[in-house]
């Protein structure tokens, strides 16, 4: 089966309704973003997903934030990860001493046998640590929400020997076409399930109906 994440919720009835359709994970942002939620509400969007859809995991998402911040915010909204989505080191990740998902940027011109040795090297760095990798399009000064997908042709390498989230460009109209392709552990979703900037609800319910019914392939 394959995992789904919807990424940027800023209300309790985004979260709750996506996670009623199936998502697996509730992504918040709390970086500068359009998407950005405050730690307040989030902790009222944490506490809503786990009193009514507790098998739904909350992650926030930080760009090159001090590691005390995002500890303290991990800890008062209750999240069960944390996204790294910026340039932290594999060393940050470390003394963060949560559960991780580690934003691999993957360029235009990338060599899947570079980004294992990259994520092997991390793996290694944060042993004993839970521990995730997101593969997203690599943006000049972004740092994700483009709506731009990678070239996923030889992804599947990477997917092979990682459990790697695929992000970047994803909608309920290639997300099937990336898991044929990659056979990845999760997808991403964010900006591909949004009208004019919002998270559209039957968007996300026919992105969560393309991946279920990829797995059933």
């Amino acid at each position: 089966m394959t995992f789904i994440k919807i990424c940027g919720m800023q209300t309790e009835e985004q979260a709750i309704n996506a996670a009623g359709m199936g998502a697996d994970f509730i992504g918040m942002v709390f970086t500068t973003s359009p998407r950005q939620v405050k730690p307040t509400n989030a902790r009222k969007i944490t506490a809503a997903i786990k009193k009514k859809h507790p098998k739904a995991k909350t992650v926030g998402v930080f760009v090159n934030t001090a590691a005390p911040i995002v500890r303290n915010i991990a800890d008062s909204c209750k999240l069960d990860y944390v996204q790294m989505h910026g340039n932290e080191p594999w060393e940050y990740c470390r003394e963060l001493a949560l559960p991780v998902i580690k934003v691999i940027r993957v360029a235009r011109n990338y060599s899947p046998e570079k980004v294992c040795d990259d994520m092997a090297y991390g793996k290694k760095r944060l042993a004993g640590m839970e521990l995730l990798f997101m593969l997203d399009t690599s943006v000049k000064d972004k740092y994700g929400g483009t709506g731009r997908t990678f070239d996923w042709s030889q992804a599947r390498i990477i997917a092979e020997r990682f459990p790697v989230i695929v992000a970047g460009g994803l909608n309920p109209q290639n997300v099937s076409a990336a898991i044929e392709m990659i056979a990845p552990w999760g997808v991403d979703v964010s900006s591909g399930v949004e009208t004019k900037g919002v998270k559209d609800m039957k968007k996300i319910e026919k992105f969560i109906k393309s991946v279920r019914e990829a797995d059933g392939r």
